[in-house]
């Protein structure tokens, strides 16, 4: 999946050791700070905060309801300065939501992760 489908979950799963529900953004293309990747970013973020907080999510997944929520991103590189700026200012942001943003980077021929968040930004990451 890539940003430009900002209308579309790509996934979504239970986090076993918090029980919180987990929103996934995958994204392929490499991060370059442009101003219609950040946009096309801030789209997928609000789409997904609206399916979260909305009633959308509860009312498609009843036994998500109760949960906590927290939002993953699942990239192939890590984000660039631009989008790790973003990034920080969005987690400011939904911690007043209880809402955790995480950014997970893969590695080629990695499996595609279930939805336990994890931190693999590297040095100088604003987004946790």
């Amino acid at each position: 999946m890539s940003l430009d489908q900002s209308n579309v979950i790509d996934a979504l799963g239970i986090e076993e050791a918090s029980g919180r529900v987990i929103l996934v953004i995958r994204n392929e293309a490499p991060w370059d700070g442009s101003a219609a990747q950040l946009f096309l970013l801030q789209e997928k973020l609000n789409a997904y905060l609206s399916f979260a907080l909305d009633g959308e999510m509860a009312g498609a997944y009843p036994d998500f309801a109760q949960r906590p929520v927290g939002l993953r991103i699942d990239c192939a590189t890590p984000p660039d300065p631009r989008t790790l700026h973003l990034l920080g200012h969005v987690r400011r942001q939904l911690q007043f939501q209880d809402i955790a943003i995480e950014v997970r980077v893969s590695q080629p021929g990695d499996p595609v992760p279930a939805a336990s968040p994890a931190h693999d930004c590297g040095g100088g990451c604003h987004c946790n």
